[in-house]
């Protein structure tokens, strides 16, 4: 059961070269780069000879005990952090997925989905390839391990030739560590260094936790080859359009991050600042919704100089299940995780921001909590245009069907919502909010859960995309 309605986060990968500790540096990486996906999490590493594995389901923090640690030597080592956005919710399915043939080991971890995956996977079967998993990640270990490439970069390249869609990869080797971006670069992935040592990460906010600079980002369509002889980089894709994804500036990404030379934190404010002059509310108060409505609540209430009070409180402790009482509690899932505070909204005009709206009941279960918590009104406003489009990029969206702007008029999301007013950001609001200079042409980003314009095609009659694992010889610790 989901406690909140909200689009999940995709993966988070995190790799590392040169460092004598490089499976502990891996797990902290990973730990900043949990809200990027709470299923499951591994780390592969590289003694120069041997590569060893383990993952597990669950969180980061409990699945890498100090004696796990231990087990995972080398210096050499990269880490996932699993939200299925295709595929089961099982452990064949935990990356890095890792490998041995007669060619030597490698392991995989990727963010991102493969928009041709089951086409691929039913050739690929039908040339007797068997697979262990049901995750896409599987079918570019298969395409690399049958290519005739003289080695394992024209493989690669050989391999990412024939799959369309989001991919930010880490593949390691015994010796190398490779970083992958897709040509339109889709998901985030950043470079940076840790004394000697060279690091790969979704997100630079683990590069802060770890204490190693930013480099760079890894460009669309680029692939970073590190080993022994230094940095190489190369681009053997056609160039393409940049379509990153807009939705991680909006709600995916930690606030404290910067991806594409974008802080998340200022985009998220400006998303809040526009909406205010776009959709301003005769209010008393502005309330966020905890924790990603934050930021754009600060830029609504500066905006329109309104308080900013914390009238929803967010327990951050509440794991994945919990048994339910056995009476009936009116909005219970939403209870566990937000609880209003009377004090600052009771007889007050209130406006609630959050950054999205799915399919609308988690809204409607605020409303009503703001209004029984004393509210004179309750006017909602949303950092970002309707979402009426499932995304086939990486992020778990509901269909078409069960995503309420895709069948609904904004009065109509109104009275379900039981708001007394409600006002979305335009599509133009929100471009002008990721601009690198508000003086400049909005730059591209995809939008299609908001446009339903797509960059890569897909096949149309599967909105459900499977989601595809290969026999491992690797030492599983």
């Amino acid at each position: 059961m989901e406690v909140l309605d909200k689009l999940k986060e995709k993966c988070g990968i995190f790799g590392i070269f040169g460092h004598a500790e490089a499976a502990n540096i891996t797990y902290l990486g990973l730990h900043a780069l949990q809200h990027r996906g709470q299923e499951s999490a591994g780390i592969t590493t590289s003694d120069g000879t041997r590569i060893y594995r383990y993952g597990h389901m669950g969180l980061v923090n409990d699945i890498f005990t100090p004696e796990v640690i231990e087990r995972l030597p080398g210096t050499i080592a990269i880490g996932h952090n699993r939200y299925s956005t295709s595929g089961q919710s099982i452990p064949e399915n935990i990356q890095p997925l890792a490998v041995q043939n007669s060619r030597g080991a490698v392991a995989l971890s990727h963010n991102g989905n493969i928009v041709n995956a089951q086409e691929i996977r039913e050739e690929l079967e039908e040339r007797g390839a068997i697979f262990q998993s049901s995750s896409d990640t599987e079918i570019i270990i298969h395409l690399m391990a049958r290519s005739r490439g003289s080695n394992g970069i024209d493989r690669l390249i050989e391999a990412l030739h024939q799959v369309r869609g989001a991919y930010s990869l880490l593949i390691l080797s015994e010796k190398r560590l490779i970083a992958v971006r897709d040509p339109r670069g889709f998901r985030p992935l950043s470079m940076g260094r840790l004394g000697d040592a060279w690091v790969f990460t979704s997100e630079t906010c683990s590069l802060d936790l770890i204490e190693a600079d930013f480099v760079r980002d890894v460009s669309p369509g680029e692939i970073v080859v590190v080993d022994r002889n230094g940095v190489s980089s190369f681009f053997p894709f056609p160039k393409m359009k940049a379509s990153p994804c807009i939705f991680e500036y909006i709600y995916f990404a930690r606030p404290d991050s910067v991806i594409d030379g974008l802080s998340v934190y200022e985009v998220r404010k400006r998303l809040g600042a526009k909406l205010a002059e776009e959709s301003p509310a005769d209010a008393d108060v502005v309330v966020p919704v905890p924790d990603s409505g934050v930021p754009a609540a600060l830029g609504y209430a500066q905006r329109l100089d309104l308080p900013l009070e914390w009238g929803l409180i967010r327990n951050h402790y509440v794991g994945r299940t919990f048994i339910e009482p056995s009476q009936s509690i009116r909005h219970f899932g939403v209870k566990l995780k937000l609880n209003p505070a009377g004090e600052a909204i009771r007889g007050k005009r209130v406006v609630l921001i959050d950054d999205s709206i799915v399919r609308g009941t988690t809204s409607r279960k605020i409303v009503k909590m703001i209004r029984a918590a004393g509210a004179r009104e309750v006017h909602l406003r949303i950092s970002s245009p309707p979402a009426k489009s499932p995304c086939f990029y990486g992020i778990d969206t509901p269909s078409h069907q069960e995503l309420i702007a895709s069948s609904h008029t904004v009065d109509e999301i109104r009275n379900y919502v039981t708001a007394d007013s409600i006002g979305y950001l335009s599509l133009e609001g929100m471009r002008w909010a990721v601009q690198r200079d508000q003086s400049l042409e909005t730059a591209s980003f995809c939008e299609a859960c908001f446009s339903g314009h797509y960059p890569v095609s897909f096949p149309r009659k599967d909105e459900s995309q499977m989601d595809f694992w290969f026999p491992s010889g690797v030492f599983n610790v």
